[in-house]
């Protein structure tokens, strides 16, 4: 009997963790809008990559900025959709705090590639993004599923090899466009599945409760 109430207990225990958790995952990105941004790194290398395309490094920042500013957009476009469509009473700007905490390894991404810029350090970049981008990834360790810290791994370990590779040249844009097409392909199919399953359970709720 006591063996009993124990097991019970213990089961208490986890489904309590389990909604815990539940509750704590951040559903406020959009999975086809970063599978979108996948993309626009594959189809920038691409135009990148053309003869008619000039060689030298300026056009090529120019290109990846276009690429950035496309990505933004679309994914910051989306979230701002998510938070705004919630009621007046359920939003606030906690809802928001697993984004804001990225903010501080955007702004030293940013800091350091007007620091390489400047000293014309440009076969140092692509690195340096996969490397700070990565990081960007950690603090959702525990508000998105762990496959998304696993892309995030992914990155710095691409970061790191881009880094210490010799012969990397910024022109050559399929490294970049490769590595962060495949990881928002795949990154975003996390985000996908997890909104999905989201999705799922809220249309399943009524009729729970109508069984009971």
């Amino acid at each position: 009997m006591i063996a009993h109430h124990i097991h019970d207990a213990l089961a208490q225990v986890r489904r309590l963790q389990a909604l815990i958790l539940e509750k704590r995952l951040f559903r406020g990105y959009s999975g086809i809008a970063r599978m979108a941004g996948g993309l626009l790194a594959l189809i920038g290398a691409a135009i990148m990559a053309s003869r008619h395309f000039p060689t030298t490094p300026i056009a090529h920042l120019l290109g990846w900025a276009a690429v950035l500013a496309g990505a933004l957009l679309v994914n910051y476009g989306a979230l701002l959709g998510w938070f705004s469509a919630k009621s007046a009473e359920r939003r606030s700007l906690r809802d928001l705090e697993p984004a804001i905490d990225a903010i501080p390894a955007l702004a030293v991404g940013a800091g350091l590639s007007l620091a390489l810029i400047i000293h014309g350090e440009y076969d140092l970049l692509f690195g340096t993004w996969m490397c700070l981008y990565g990081l960007v990834h950690m603090p959702y360790r525990n508000s998105l599923p762990f496959a998304n810290y696993l892309v995030g791994l992914f990155y710095l370990a691409c970061g790191a090899l881009m880094l210490v590779w010799p012969g990397v040249s910024f022109t050559n844009p399929y490294p970049m466009g490769l590595v962060f097409g495949l990881g928002e392909l795949v990154g975003g199919l996390v985000l996908y599945r997890l909104n999905r399953e989201t999705h799922v359970e809220q249309e399943e709720e009524p009729s729970h409760d109508n069984n009971d």
